[in-house]
């Protein structure tokens, strides 16, 4: 986790990838368990608890985040001070439920950079079958900034 709480701001509750699976040049695989503790279960469908698709959504582009940062630091450059942003969010087409307990793998590639955005998809899987698919820009912006 302190690989993951070193490349990105967010932290529990709000943080929702557990681990880097594997990297690749292109992208990477991370997990998250969703645990019957976490925060939104208690609200969402009570009794027969859901993990919200923004909750999924929000685990793509963490994941994301992670591998713009571990890029960047790779290619020589500082991260410090930068803050992931979203700045588009498109094709979202969610599969399977996600509930207490599931371990979710989640795939990020990026596909094109054009000047401070970076373009990515996103796959989570749960037992190998796809729990959600989406396309998603981040920027990485200095502390204060605006995209």
């Amino acid at each position: 986790m302190n690989d993951i709480t070193r490349a990105i701001p967010h932290r529990p509750p709000f943080l929702f990838v557990d681990e880097i699976v594997s990297e690749r040049p292109d992208g990477l695989v991370a997990r998250r368990t969703f645990r019957a503790e976490d925060f939104f279960y208690a609200g969402h469908y009570p009794g027969n608890p859901i993990t919200p698709g923004v909750i999924l959504c929000e685990a793509a582009f963490q994941a994301a985040a992670v591998f713009l940062v571990r890029k960047l630091i790779a290619q020589g450059h500082s991260a410090e001070g930068l803050t992931p942003v979203l700045s588009r969010i498109g094709e979202a087409k969610f599969k399977r439920m996600v509930k207490p307990g599931d371990v979710i793998e989640i795939e990020v590639t990026e596909k094109e950079t054009v000047q401070k955005f970076h373009f990515l998809r996103g796959v989570l899987r749960k037992d190998g079958k796809p729990v959600l698919a989406l396309e998603f820009a981040l920027a990485l912006l200095p502390a204060g900034e605006e995209s």
